[in-house]
């Protein structure tokens, strides 16, 4: 009975966390955390419809550089497209798979659930409460934190997936993912592009919606007699 006693305080400070927590998550939410909602879907939508990635490549016989767009569905090579068709053609000489679509995976279900995002934070702005904001913010997060870990994995294994036969042996590599790396002659610099700038801006206003959005239920919440 002592120990049943000795626990109870705590069990009843826990019960009434767990309660308050509750109550929060099922709040409504005010005009600001809805404006930034919906502006964050926006951002998505703007996000497929501009490159996420941009990459570059230097090299003495390329001085105007060869570029490429990475985009949520597609490839995309400078110079009308030629620069990826060059790009190939080089990779070809060090056993490197071709740059296609069917390569990339995440062409088949990045513009789904870019637009799926979108649906959900439009429904979290008209009809949401604290926990709807919580649940699209931290749902975003981990499909941004996966799309990125995806790419890197795709350029992983295009840079150590190399035939043996190849004309020219280079030892495997990484292509860059962010910033610059020497490869053989070229010097590639990869940095994100517009897409991903507007991803980053919609998850900052995710994150403020959020933060908003809790601290409004719990000054209501406070406000509220004894």
């Amino acid at each position: 009975m002592r120990s049943e006693r000795a626990m109870s305080p705590p069990a009843g400070r826990l019960r009434g966390y767990i309660v308050k927590s509750h109550r929060v998550l099922d709040s409504p939410i005010s005009a600001a955390p809805r404006a930034l909602l919906v502006l964050a879907a926006v951002l998505l939508v703007v996000a497929l419809t501009q490159p996420l990635w941009d990459m570059t490549m230097f090299a003495p016989q390329y001085q105007d550089g060869l570029r490429l767009h990475i985009y949520a569905s597609q490839l995309v090579g400078g110079n009308g497209g030629q620069d990826l068709k060059e790009i190939n053609l080089l990779n070809h000489y060090i056993g490197m798979h071709d740059l296609a679509q069917e390569s990339f995976k995440e062409f088949l279900w990045m513009p789904f659930v870019f637009g799926a995002l979108a649906l959900l934070l439009l429904r979290a702005a008209v009809f949401g409460t604290v926990g709807n904001v919580l649940d699209v913010t931290v749902l975003s997060m981990y499909v941004g934190a996966f799309s990125l870990w995806s790419f890197a994995k795709t350029m992983w294994a295009y840079g150590h997936e190399l035939a043996p036969t190849a004309p020219v042996k280079v030892p495997p590599f990484m292509p860059p993912v962010f910033g610059s790396k020497q490869l053989a002659n070229f010097e590639v610099y990869s940095y994100p592009g517009v897409g991903t700038w507007a991803i980053i801006v919609a998850a900052v206003a995710m994150a403020v919606a959020l933060a908003v959005a809790v601290r409004g239920a719990r000054r209501e919440l406070a406000a509220e007699p004894a």
